[in-house]
């Protein structure tokens, strides 16, 4: 009875430790390639007023440095129910209540997302390039 309970318990760990492990390398591919866009975009030139429905926004180093510090923890793996970075199903679900809307779901918090999603530095044009960022907009790094 005993040796089973410890079997089951390690099996049961074992299957834990893979899903968190499978969380951080996700985590970490995204901010690897966070890190090599900033590096690759220092000669792009920067288009002005960035928009979560307009075809194409600019997102800062510093803007996106804040979506690492901030939203990648549960945009990168859907947690508490998120919609993960690039699923365009989830976003377009989002999208359609209108730009007002999502932001003030932002500023507010929905759900399990916190008032500001955690980054209490951040500003409503920072937000809406977050925002084309994770929907997948074209979107232009300037630092």
């Amino acid at each position: 009875m005993t040796q089973e309970f410890i079997r089951h318990l390690i099996a049961f760990l074992e299957i834990r430790l893979q899903q968190v492990m499978r969380k951080k390398i996700r985590l970490a591919k995204i901010v690897i390639c966070s890190i090599i866009l900033l590096d690759c975009s220092s000669n792009r030139e920067s288009l002005e007023g960035p928009s979560v429905v307009g075809e194409e926004a600019t997102m800062s180093t510093e803007v996106l440095g804040k979506w690492n510090r901030s939203c990648a923890l549960c945009h990168v793996n859907g947690e508490a129910g998120a919609p993960i970075i690039g699923d365009t199903k989830s976003w377009s679900e989002r999208l359609c209540k209108g730009e007002d809307a999502l932001i003030k779901s932002v500023v507010e918090g929905l759900k399990s997302m916190p008032p500001l999603g955690y980054c209490m530095a951040c500003e409503i044009d920072d937000f809406k390039s977050m925002i084309s960022f994770m929907v997948g907009k074209n979107l232009r790094i300037s630092n």
